[in-house]
């Protein structure tokens, strides 16, 4: 094995020396594997991060799955209470992978100025609400502080603030429409955080603030809630988790979850995994036909020196060996290439976001990426593996070579 590695080597070091037909193919070969390697590795970095990014937009204003009466209605609010006294709350002791179960309300309503109205959402929440989900988008101001009394400080996204024509710290009029139509109730609320999420449907829509609010308008017990949100710890498990969830409530409740609540989003997220998918396949069979004419020219430029390694006694095999070693060099060059320009070009996306994109069209204003060390390298090991194999069927011609003729072979 030594021996053929050195042989190998010295093949290698001979044609950086030497003008050759060889040089050239070798160098497109690499090219090849370098550009076959950045489009795999950006594909399925910015593929998983957008997936990654847009799932947790969406849990973050919802939860992954959400119990509540079988009435609720989210366009319209909440309308028929869920007590807060349950086994699974403020702990759901009986699922296992629940990281945290909060209580909320939502009910329509309108805010008016002077200049425009808007019809809103309000969405009411308690202590027990996880605002780390929606630090991320606060692009202005703070959160309410709900551990004491009521509170008027409101979030809004910037989609309405600019709409509406507000500004931090403003107070805004909100009318909430009473049961029947019959008349409205007036609250006047302060927005002390502007958040932009991106995501229109919840930014055209939402305004969060005190749940104490809607208790007092639907006049319901403090106990009294409009739905649960339960996030998970591996989203992954959504699927599995939802059935659970859904056999451990009360049979008076429903509980869904985000896939089957948005399933148009998610089912259009799953395409992504199909272009991956594509990508890959695509830019393995480039490399591998790349390599393929490469070693072929390698082993035809060769001939004399197979004919000699046969005549002196070497197998057919360990001269194939030679050549693969050969190839696996070059392999490892262009992946050497690709991985570096691939890796660089993520990382300035990253912490720069070069990339901009239509949050109308893919709910985010720049390319997300995922930056995962375990595929980096499954996806690199798994082109040497493909390639190396692929190539033993080229390396065959080696068998066929006649040692009398290749030491003639000019």
């Amino acid at each position: 094995m030594n021996l053929e590695y050195f042989i190998a080597k010295r093949l290698v070091r001979t044609k950086s020396h030497k003008s050759s037909v060889s040089s050239p193919i070798i160098k497109i070969a690499i090219i090849a594997i370098a550009i076959g390697v950045i489009m795999m590795i950006m594909s399925i970095a910015t593929g998983i991060g957008l997936q990654n990014k847009i799932r947790d937009k969406i849990s973050a204003f919802n939860g992954h799955i959400i119990i509540s009466t079988y009435d609720d209605n989210q366009s319209q609010g909440s309308t028929v209470p869920i007590s807060t006294i349950q086994e699974f709350y403020p702990d759901f002791k009986t699922v296992s992978g629940v990281r945290h179960i909060q209580a909320v309300a939502t009910k329509a309503a309108m805010i008016r100025t002077e200049e425009t109205v808007e019809g809103i959402i309000f969405k009411g929440v308690g202590k027990d609400y996880n605002w780390n989900n929606i630090k991320e988008y606060l692009v202005e101001g703070k959160i309410p502080n709900l551990k004491d009394e009521r509170t008027d400080e409101v979030v809004m996204s910037q989609y309405l603030a600019n709409r509406l024509n507000l500004k931090l710290n403003d107070i805004c009029r909100t009318y909430f429409i009473k049961e029947g139509n019959k008349g409205y109730n007036l609250r006047s609320f302060k927005v002390i955080g502007i958040f932009n999420s991106g995501f229109e449907e919840f930014d055209s829509n939402f305004v969060i603030g005190d749940l104490r609010h809607i208790q007092h308008i639907n006049k319901w017990k403090e106990t009294e809630v409009g739905s649960f949100e339960v996030f998970l710890d591996d989203f992954t498990k959504i699927e599995e988790k939802g059935k659970e969830i859904y056999k451990a409530t009360p049979p008076i409740y429903n509980s869904v979850t985000i896939i089957d609540k948005y399933y148009s989003i998610f089912e259009w997220l799953k395409l992504f995994d199909f272009n991956i998918i594509v990508i890959l396949i695509v830019m393995i069979i480039v490399s591998t036909i790349n390599m393929i004419v490469a070693l072929l020219v390698l082993i035809l430029e060769r001939t004399q020196m197979i004919g000699i390694l046969k005549a002196i006694g070497a197998n057919n095999w360990n001269i194939r060996k030679i050549f693969l070693y050969n190839a696996a060099h070059i392999i490892v060059r262009g992946l050497l290439w690709g991985n570096g320009i691939a890796i660089s070009f993520l990382l300035l996306q990253k912490y720069f976001g070069i990339v901009k994109l239509d949050p109308e069209n893919y709910y985010v204003s720049q390319a997300p990426v995922d930056i995962n060390v375990g595929y980096i390298l499954f996806l690199n090991l798994g082109t040497i593996l493909v390639c190396l194999i692929v190539l033993l069927i080229p390396s065959f011609i080696i068998t066929k070579i006649s040692p009398v003729r290749a030491i003639r072979f000019e």
